[in-house]
């Protein structure tokens, strides 16, 4: 009996100890490590002395994946400085380039068709609601843009051209190049005559009564 009540008391004090090793352990605990005094996105900061807690690039900073080289896929530029008049981007098909045009319309009316117009006649609908004060929207189809190299109009998308702001940041170069390369295709719709189809398309068109000359 005697041990038996010594093995509960034992028992008791030892439960107790545990327990009281657990508050002190408890204790000195803390949450520091995970709530921590800091700012989150977009909030104001009181430590900067322009009061935002969004810290700006350093100078020079590239994102990963658009190191940008001095090549003519980059500036539109071969190496005397001259305007290329050749996409600098290589095709394995006709269903490669077909997509690769299909591309540029897709960017083409929605980055250039508010000012341009789908047409490329400069009548979007910045022309026609009276915004365009101080210059025009250009259109394509004058004589002076269709004998354009078509790095002209990739040259413009990058660094802007007169009222119009460079897309560099908003339109990536791939992109770019297929705009011009719709732009293209957009001129040639416009201006086309019998001496630029095939002796299968002229047969085709002259059946259907679609084949005319050259339209302004």
């Amino acid at each position: 009996m005697r041990q038996s009540r010594a093995s509960r008391w034992l028992l008791r004090a030892l439960k107790l100890s545990l327990g009281l090793l657990v508050l002190v352990t408890a204790a000195g605990c803390h949450t520091d490590m995970w709530i921590q005094p800091k700012t989150v996105p977009l909030e104001e900061s009181t430590f900067y002395a322009d009061k935002s807690s969004a810290r700006p690039l350093v100078p020079g900073t590239v994102a990963r994946g658009h190191l940008e080289e001095d090549t003519p896929f980059f500036t539109g530029r071969d190496d005397n400085g001259q305007l290329v008049t050749a996409i600098p981007v290589k095709f394995n098909s006709d269903k490669e380039f077909k997509e690769f045009l299909l591309r540029g319309q897709e960017r083409f009316n929605i980055y250039c068709t508010p000012c341009h117009g789908r047409l490329g006649d400069g009548q979007g609908m910045i022309s026609k609601r009276g915004l365009a004060l101080r210059r025009p929207p250009a259109n394509y189809h004058t004589d002076r843009l269709r004998n354009m190299p078509i790095g002209h109009f990739y040259d413009v998308m990058t660094k802007g051209y007169g009222v119009m702001f460079s897309y560099a940041s908003r339109v990536e170069p791939q992109d770019r190049w297929a705009i011009a390369a719709y732009i293209r295709a957009l001129q040639l719709s416009q201006h086309a005559d019998s001496a630029d189809y095939t002796a299968a398309q002229r047969a085709s068109r002259q059946s259907t009564g679609s084949l005319g000359t050259e339209t302004q």
